[in-house]
């Protein structure tokens, strides 16, 4: 959508100057992204990845980045872990894989769910202060 959304500004900014602004503007922009994302599929349609090439390992494959994101990981589990109140469960059912709406969420944890994202806002909130003081502590120790 980005892509498409700069595709039409620069179509319009290749419109000569004599011509000026469209004169029905909606038509125009609707015409624009239209003809952008025909252009945009058959682009698509004619890629092709080369053959029998496998994408380069990044640093991201390194045993260092795995263990790297493993201890964040287990550090942010740690900290949600030691939250507040009903935060802890909360923040482990909105990151359920499952996706679960809000709606099953606050009928899961027996709340309203127009206060889920009052209570989600408070508890993300802690969790940073939390974490920011974790980060911060080891250094001032050093």
């Amino acid at each position: 959508p980005a892509d498409l959304e700069q595709s039409v500004w620069v179509r319009l900014l290749e419109r000569p100057a004599a011509a000026g602004p469209p004169t029905d503007a909606a038509r125009w922009v609707r015409d624009t992204v239209r003809a952008e994302v025909r252009r945009a599929r058959r682009t698509a349609r004619r890629e092709r990845p080369y053959a029998g090439t496998e994408p380069a390992a990044g640093p991201a494959d390194c045993p260092e980045s795995a263990a790297l994101g493993a201890a964040e990981r287990r550090a942010l589990r740690s900290a949600m872990a030691r939250l507040p109140g009903r935060c802890p469960r909360l923040l482990e059912a909105l990151l359920d894989p499952g996706d679960p709406t809000y709606r099953e969420i606050a009928g899961e944890l027996g709340m309203s769910q127009g206060s889920l994202g009052p209570i989600r806002s408070r508890c993300l909130g802690c969790l940073r202060r939390m974490l920011a003081a974790e980060v911060v502590a080891p250094s001032v120790r050093g």
